[in-house]
Parts: C-alpha cells; sequence; structure tokens
C-alpha cells in the first residue's frame, strides 16, 4: 500500500524552467528575480512594502529589530506555536511572554493577550496557526492605546484572508514562510511585509550585513561605489534561484488554495458524522487557506490522539501531531508564565491530517475511513 503524505509540495516544468533561466543569466544570488518576487508579493498581499529573507525565522527577527524592540523589553507570545515564534525575541535580548490561545481557533485573543501585558511589554506576535487567520483587529484594539506594536507571524496564512483581504494586511509588520509544508514554497525563505517605507528600507539593509550599497547595485555598477556598515547587520538573504521559484509558485496560490479549501470541506462533513471528532473551520470574520487540517480528539472518542496517530500510521498515512506547546520545550524550561489550560489541551489533543495540492480522491477516502474504522 502506496504512503498517503501529510504534505507535499506541488511543482511542476515551470518550475525547472523558472530555475534553469536563472542558471543561464549567471546571477544566481540576490538580485533581480528577488526584486520581482517582493514586488509580487506585496501586490498579492495588498502590503505597501516585502522584503524577501532567508526564512520566516529571519524575518520575525528583523520584524523585530525594525519595529524597535530592545533587551530588556516583554514579547507577548503564543506558546500554542512553532518554537520560532518564541525565539525571535530572544534573539533581540527580549522576554518571551507565553499567552493562551482560542480553544476553537488555536489563536491568540484580545482577552488572552490583555491577561498577560506587563509594564514591560513593547510587542505581541499573534499567528495565523495552521492558516487560520487570527482577530487581529480585537487584539489591536488593546494594543495600538497602549503603543505595543502587533507582529504577525504569517508563516502559515498565504492564501488566508481576514475581513475580506489577505491576512498580514492590517500588521505593523508581519513575517512570512515559504517552507516546504507551506503552501508556497522556495524550499526555504521568507518575507517581511510592512506599510512603514522607513522599516522597509532598514530591513533591507540588515539583510545584507547593513551594508549601505546593495549588493545588486554593486554588481551592477562597473566601478562598484564604497560602501559603508551602519550597524550591525545580518546575512539573511534569499537567491534568485529560491526566488524563481516563489514567482511561479506564487501564481500558482488561488489554485492552491481553493483545492486544498475543496479537500477540508470534504474532510470537514465527514468528520462532522463521527462523534469525538472536531475538524477547524473558518472564523466569523476570515478564511483558512487550510495549511494545516487539524482535529480535536474529545474523551468520547474510542482512541486517545496517539491511538488514533498509531491507527493512521497502521494503515501507511502519515499525520502528525497537533501544534507544539513551546513552553513545554527544555529551551523554556524553568520560563515562568501564567497557566495555559488551552494551549496545553490542544497540543495534547489534536493531530494533522494529510491535505495536499495533488491528493486524489482515493487518498482521502483512505484517510476518510481510517477515521471511521477507529471511531466504530
Amino acid at each position: 500500500m502506496s504512503r498517503v503524505n501529510v504534505m507535499q509540495p506541488w511543482f511542476g516544468p515551470e518550475e525547472i524552467a523558472a530555475v534553469s533561466e536563472v542558471i543561464a543569466s549567471g546571477w544566481v544570488a540576490q538580485g533581480p528575480r528577488v526584486a520581482a518576487f517582493e514586488a509580487a508579493f506585496a501586490e498579492a498581499m495588498q502590503v505597501e512594502h516585502a522584503v524577501a529573507a532567508s526564512s520566516c525565522t529571519t524575518a520575525l527577527h528583523l520584524a523585530l529589530v525594525v519595529a524597535g524592540v530592545r533587551a530588556g523589553d516583554d514579547v507577548v507570545v503564543p506558546s500554542f506555536s512553532f518554537i520560532a515564534t518564541s525565539n525571535a525575541p530572544v534573539y533581540v535580548g527580549a522576554r518571551p511572554v507565553f499567552a493562551d490561545v482560542d480553544p476553537v481557533t488555536g489563536n491568540l485573543t484580545a482577552a488572552t493577550v490583555e491577561a498577560v501585558l506587563t509594564e514591560a511589554t513593547r510587542a505581541v506576535i499573534v499567528v495565523d496557526q495552521g492558516g487560520v487567520p487570527v482577530d487581529l483587529d480585537a487584539i489591536r484594539a488593546v494594543t495600538d492605546p497602549r503603543g505595543i506594536v502587533v507582529i504577525e507571524d504569517a508563516a502559515c496564512g498565504a492564501g488566508s484572508t481576514y475581513r475580506g483581504r489577505p491576512v498580514g494586511a492590517g500588521a505593523d509588520v508581519a513575517a512570512w514562510s515559504f517552507h516546504p509544508r507551506k503552501i508556497v514554497t522556495t524550499g526555504e525563505g521568507g518575507m517581511l511585509t510592512t506599510p512603514h517605507a522607513e522599516w522597509a528600507e532598514r530591513a533591507r539593509r540588515l539583510r545584507e550585513h547593513a551594508m549601505s550599497v546593495s549588493a545588486a547595485a554593486r554588481h551592477a555598477s562597473v566601478l562598484a561605489p564604497p560602501e559603508e556598515y551602519l550597524e550591525v547587520g545580518y546575512n539573511y538573504r534569499m537567491t534568485d534561484l529560491q526566488a524563481a521559484v516563489g514567482i511561479v509558485q506564487l501564481g500558482r496560490l488561488p489554485e492552491v488554495v481553493a483545492r486544498r479549501r475543496q479537500i477540508a470541506a470534504t474532510y470537514a462533513k465527514q468528520i462532522a458524522e463521527l462523534p469525538g471528532l472536531r475538524a477547524v473551520a473558518d472564523p466569523d470574520w476570515g478564511t483558512s487557506n487550510f495549511q494545516s487540517f487539524w482535529v480535536e480528539v474529545g474523551p468520547e472518542f474510542p482512541l486517545d490522539r496517539d491511538g488514533l496517530l498509531a491507527h493512521l500510521a497502521d494503515g501507511e498515512i502519515s499525520a502528525r501531531r497537533g501544534i507544539m506547546a513551546t513552553h513545554r520545550q527544555p529551551a523554556y524550561a524553568g520560563t515562568p508564565h501564567a497557566p495555559l489550560p488551552v494551549t496545553e489541551h490542544l497540543t495534547d489533543s489534536t493531530l494533522i491530517l494529510p491535505v495536499f495540492h495533488q491528493m486524489s480522491e482515493s487518498e482521502q477516502s483512505r484517510v476518510i475511513d481510517a477515521l471511521r474504522s477507529a471511531g466504530a
């Protein structure tokens, strides 16, 4: 029996041709393809400025730096997220302050954020967990009067919407991922988006060691102008090879999201008939790209979460445990935090089912049949 993967990228001959063109051009480092990808991404996400980076994690780091977060500041984050969300504040010497999440969406809420604010809170990192849009306006109603910057970790968010616009469009600054698990991938890579021109300009410098003259500008000149290093910067560049793939992938986004939502709708209909299972769904304020389709396993289901994972694996179906609880990881052992009951419950009781563009009806039927047999 063939294996059903939890996720697999969708590549075609267009990506191969795009990479071949870059190789033939002789310019494979950050250059014109990166600039074109940034422009296309900004247009697609309805944002003023987009700055490509080597990963979403490095984009988050840059976002914190340009937003003015410094050593000694507090940054509210969900523990219910990949560990990079909490690591980025540590990179700038700030303290991640864990907040609980909503039991239905898995996202931060205005109430959970407000509960952990301190006098030292400088920023909040909100996450569109698994592609489910966070209720940004409600959170900003709490943070804006206090002068607290909201950074959107939209790693999973490309193709999701919030109040009729792409997620990330209403944030002070957002960070995006193009990891192979994401529905727009460049292998590795990330993007920072912001409405603030000065933040974008500084992020562009910082990703290139804070050089006053970009590498592209120097290489375009026969006699390169002298550069200065205005502050301590980083090597967070994206290559033109990656950007060429990203441009093609971005063009596929509407089709990919439509297909994923079709798969999710089929799952949701079938899971609604299985007592003890609850499927993730669109919130009232937006639509999900279903980058991850997660299911909560309730106590009335015959198997617990790990038992259901094992049952699926017996059928060569590769599901995954739900989102991690960062505060439980050894790297954050001993970090003080408020009680996080919802985070711990969701981490222990959720799993992610296979969803990918090329998924056949027979493959999805195998997953659904396995869920039914587990619930019998």
